[in-house]
């Protein structure tokens, strides 16, 4: 008899408390500058959007999303590096997307660093331009990197 394969059940649900720890891990191992736990904790306080997506209690991916005065602003995407091209990122963002839209934001903000060519390719094909750029915006070596500015209009 064959041996069926895995099924493969993603959950979108709110990021808690209790994940935290595993979050400040992911984001250690997916970003040079990472945030630190405690802002994690601050943006679930304050009463962002926040998202995991999880597969058999494991989270894959997160974002932090933020609607104030008719705009969204994507402040923290992360997926798993290992998971990363997968459609884990994706899936995030159009579950954000909805969020902002129920939120009846007019437009979605996010920053990206210039040299993430693969997330840039994902939010071009999800409909978001370049609108301008932050100088130096992430903390690095010689000044930092720079971040590219992305804008999608919600409603068209």
């Amino acid at each position: 008899m064959a041996a069926t394969p895995e099924k493969i059940t993603l959950q979108l649900r709110k990021m808690q408390e209790v994940d935290l720890s595993e979050i400040a891990q992911i984001e250690q191992s997916g970003f040079p500058d990472p945030w630190p736990e405690r802002s994690f904790q601050d943006c679930l306080h304050l009463g962002y959007d926040c998202r995991v997506l999880e597969q058999n209690f494991v989270i894959q991916a997160y974002g932090i999303m933020v609607v104030e005065n008719g705009d969204a602003h994507i402040l923290n995407l992360c997926v798993r590096s290992e998971l990363r091209r997968k459609g884990r990122g994706r899936i995030i963002m159009d579950h954000l997307l909805d969020l902002a839209r129920a939120g009846e934001a007019n437009t979605m903000f996010l920053e990206v660093r210039s040299s993430n060519l693969p997330a840039i390719q994902l939010y071009e094909s999800m409909g978001f331009s370049q609108i301008g750029v932050r100088r130096g915006y992430y903390p690095g070596s010689e000044g930092g990197e720079d971040a590219i500015v992305m804008a999608l209009h919600l409603f068209s």
